[in-house]
């Protein structure tokens, strides 16, 4: 069913939680927790809810309207970036003395934010392509194959890029192997234990938005970020 970007009810909410979970797993990043002898860090709580919302986007609403959720997505957190780091340059008040704390706790090395940037964008539009074709090719059954598949597949190349541009020639190649494929493994489970609320949700979607898209004939080209005619 052909419907205008208008007429959906829920799109602009999926969009904004999708964008909330990005920029807030940006923002806590910094702190690295110790569960036991695993050490990661704590963007794992949410960062993989952006990967369930990016299925849920393709899967109702298609590749299309996925990739221009996910360079809105880009373009928040670069504007958040952008902001934090001007609040960052601003001289601090003769009495507010967590300056040195701001710059710690909120800066943003540049190596660490290209590594942020490339991996966010090659992950998740792996996530958005290999869930829109999956669905062409189950035709549309077995939603949990699509999901799973493609989170192993997007997150692999988000875990493993950020890793490889953020750490190499600090950590050697044993630590950030070990680094890379905790946090894949943790991030894949997130996504198998939520696939009953994947489901719960996108049926919702689609029935009350009256939309199950599929990619048949889609240009998946993701600089393409004018919406396509449906």
């Amino acid at each position: 069913m052909e419907r205008s970007r208008a007429g959906y009810r829920y799109l602009s909410f999926v969009t904004g939680v999708f964008v909330t979970c990005l920029i807030v797993s940006n923002i806590i990043t910094v702190k690295i927790v110790a569960i036991g002898d695993v050490v990661m860090s704590a963007a794992i709580t949410i960062f993989p809810v952006s990967y369930i919302f990016g299925d849920i986007l393709t899967e109702v609403y298609g590749y299309a309207r996925s990739r221009l959720v996910i360079w809105t997505g880009f373009a928040c957190n670069l504007l958040a970036v952008i902001a934090i780091q001007i609040g960052a340059w601003l001289p601090a008040a003769p009495f507010w003395e967590y300056q040195t704390a701001y710059e710690q706790i909120l800066g943003y090395a540049p190596r660490l934010l290209l590594a942020s940037f490339i991996a966010y964008l090659v992950g998740e539009f792996s996530n958005s392509f290999v869930l829109a074709k999956l669905k062409i090719i189950t035709r549309g059954k077995w939603l949990w194959s699509r999901t799973i598949s493609s989170t192993l597949v997007g997150q692999g190349f988000d875990t493993a890029l950020f890793t490889l541009i953020a750490f190499t020639g600090t950590l050697t190649f044993e630590v950030m192997l070990n680094i890379a494929l905790t946090e894949w493994l943790l991030k894949c489970l997130y996504e198998i234990l939520a696939t009953p609320l994947t489901y719960t949700v996108v049926n919702y979607l689609k029935r009350v938005e009256q939309e199950d898209y599929y990619d048949y004939t889609t240009d998946f080209n993701p600089f393409k970020v004018v919406e396509e005619t449906r």
